[in-house]
Formats: C-alpha cells, structure tokens, sequence
C-alpha cells in the first residue's frame, strides 16, 4: 500500500476540555487554554507557518492527559507538550513549528 503525502507538515491540537465543576478531574479549560490556542493559531499565522504543507492549529476535546496538563500534541510526530503562559506557547512555536526542534523542558511522557 503506498503512503500518502502529509497534508501539514506539522498539526497541532490544543485539548479545549470544559468538565463540571466538582469533576474528579482537572480541566485544561480553566488553565487558560483557549486563549493559548488562539495565541499559538496568531503566532504560527505571523511567522508565515500556516497553510497547506506547513502548521494547522487546532482545537481538540479531551486528549485524556488531564493530570497532566494543560496539554496540546503535534502530530506527526505525536509529540506531547504542557504549557503555562504565552512565553512557553513562543517557545513551542519557535523551536518545534519552525526549527524542528523539541522542546525538552516542556515535554510530557
């Protein structure tokens, strides 16, 4: 079976994930990660990584690493990242998207 050509190069998927309050779990809704995921969509869109063959930003429901988050993956790679502020989503950005390097500080296993 002969493999298709990636349609991004890199995709990116920020868990959005809004529980009830009481759950059982943490939700990477209240750490503020939609403004980041609107954040990581504007930066990668200015640094001109965007589009077809380049970077999608996405948002995902819960990717199920709730204690352990906020959490967004990028896909091909099935790299897994935590995040706290707009400086580490610049980081991400930056190192990842655009050098292809991985960020080892922000990793999660």
């Amino acid at each position: 079976m002969a493999t298709q050509p990636q349609y991004y190069q890199h995709h990116v998927f920020f868990c959005l994930n809004q529980r009830e309050p009481g759950a059982d779990r943490p939700s990477c809704a209240n750490c503020n990660a939609q403004s980041m995921q609107e954040y990581a969509k504007k930066k990668v869109k200015q640094l001109g990584l965007a589009g077809p063959g380049k970077v999608r930003v996405n948002k995902a429901g819960c990717l199920d690493r709730c204690e352990q988050g906020p959490v967004l993956v990028i896909y091909p790679e099935g790299t897994w990242y935590t995040y706290i502020d707009e400086t580490d989503i610049d980081e991400i950005v930056e190192k990842h998207l655009a050098q292809g390097e991985i960020v080892e500080r922000l990793l999660i296993d």
